[in-house]
């Protein structure tokens, strides 16, 4: 008898749990099940984790990722571009460059993009502007 009821016990207890994280999710595979997506993750978005929606807005989040990854991809900016943003971003000018490039007829050309960036330029300005090196070795 007290097994019967042990295995009645396991029996509920893997019913609870099955029904506990049983979610409908599926892959984004159009631009509706795409949208759809997003309205759900809107609805559970305040989630707390480890909880049934908490886990769903996490396997949501990561099909999310990976559709906008594939349909609507961000490429990496120029050299240039990312090298004036960053500039930008600390307040500086052409001439500080100087001491990261070299000469100031040196940064007027690559900033002008009649010269391309050395090994030497771009570990100073991935050193000095924290400017990822993959940004700074693309042709432009």
């Amino acid at each position: 008898m007290r097994g019967y009821v042990l295995s009645e016990h396991t029996l509920n207890m893997t019913k609870l749990t099955q029904t506990k994280y049983n979610m409908d999710i599926k892959p984004i595979r159009t631009k509706k099940d795409y949208e759809k997506a997003l309205e759900r993750l809107e609805v559970i978005f305040d989630a707390k984790r480890g909880t049934k929606e908490g886990d769903e807005l996490e396997i949501l989040s990561i099909l999310i990722d990976k559709y906008e990854s594939e349909h609507f991809p961000i490429e990496m900016p120029d050299p240039i571009s990312a090298i004036q943003f960053r500039m930008e971003q600390m307040g500086l000018k052409q001439k500080d460059l100087v001491d990261i490039i070299g000469f100031k007829s040196r940064v007027s050309e690559i900033m002008n993009k009649k010269r391309k960036l050395t090994l030497e330029m771009i570990r100073n300005l991935n050193d000095k502007l924290r400017i990822p090196t993959e940004v700074l070795i693309q042709d432009y």
